[in-house]
């Protein structure tokens, strides 16, 4: 009997190649990147922050699942493969809760200065002459925009933090215990805090522009752990180095690996390099997501996680 092949896609994916090879065929796009090989290919596995070209798929007349390794599919024209019946698969929510814990460390580090504490005692800056003084987490005004898994999970934490919580996103969720803010401009004027946990496609690039630094002004925090594109960066550095936004926490970039150069002068950010999600534990859910999202594929039966 064929075993399906599988190609995938990013070196970052070259530790589950072993994993995969058990039931499948697997082929690695980056030690064989012409065509020659894709005739066969059943499946992709792909990271889905990265774009998944018009031309690869073309090159793969047998395809019938694209299965995104990661949360994020942005990188995935789903229009296409809808015209083209190849089903569409993700991680689901399998690093939602760590995310959103990054998220809330990435508000404490910023508003408690724990990093700038760290850099400024480092320095020899800490004198019996010198104080800094916080802000306080509790009674902070939290907008969130996007309310998925991810912010959630995050206004749940939050909440347990004394944080007032408000929210935005396209579509009203009259479940939910917390207000949703006519705009987004709205969340913006009234918030301390803005944390970006929306899922990102094309019509929302650059949807945290100039003009909502400015609604969130130089006592406000923009904290993005969603995707580097929903923040105009251009305007983000001018921002924080004029003095109209207070400050930012940012764990994404566009694009990414960001260059360093960048930051060096940028002042009152804290960055990390996209680490919310990339837990020991999620990424074995991510991973357990994608064998099972394979083995109901390619057994016809519902598939676990897809993407609609």
């Amino acid at each position: 009997m064929r075993r399906p092949v599988l190609l995938v896609g990013q070196p970052l994916l070259d530790p589950l190649l072993t994993l995969l090879a058990s039931d499948h065929d697997v082929i690695a796009l980056w030690e064989h990147p012409d065509a020659t090989h894709l005739a066969g290919v059943d499946a992709v596995v792909w990271a889905g922050e990265f774009v998944l070209e018009r031309a690869l798929i073309d090159a793969m007349p047998r395809l019938s699942l694209i299965a995104c390794f990661t949360v994020g599919y942005d990188g995935v024209d789903l229009a296409l493969a809808r015209q083209r019946g190849i089903a569409v698969t993700h991680a689901g929510d399998a690093n939602a809760q760590d995310v959103a814990d990054h998220a809330i460390g990435l508000m404490i580090a910023h508003r408690r200065w724990i990093v700038g504490g760290d850099r400024h005692l480092r320095a020899g800056k800490w004198t019996i002459d010198t104080k800094t003084r916080t802000r306080s987490m509790g009674g902070a005004r939290l907008g969130i925009i996007g309310m998925g898994s991810i912010g959630i999970a995050a206004a749940e934490r939050a909440q347990a933090m004394r944080m007032q919580i408000g929210w935005w996103g396209p579509r009203d969720k009259p479940t939910l215990p917390w207000p949703r803010a006519d705009s987004l401009d709205a969340l913006a004027r009234q918030s301390n805090i803005v944390l970006v946990a929306a899922r990102a496609d094309e019509s929302n690039r650059k949807m945290i522009s100039a003009a909502i630094m400015d609604m969130l002004g130089p006592d406000g925090l923009l904290v993005n752990v969603a995707r580097g594109q929903l923040v105009d960066e251009e305007a983000l550095i001018a921002a924080l180095k004029s003095g109209r936004l207070g400050g930012a926490a940012i764990d994404v970039f566009d694009p990414e690996p960001t260059d360093p150069a960048r930051w060096a002068d940028v002042p009152n950010v804290v960055l990390t390099p996209h680490t919310g999600g990339a837990t020991h534990e999620a990424v074995g859910r991510m991973a357990q997501m994608l064998i099972a999202n394979l083995a109901a594929h390619f057994a016809g039966q519902p598939l676990p996680s897809p993407v609609r």
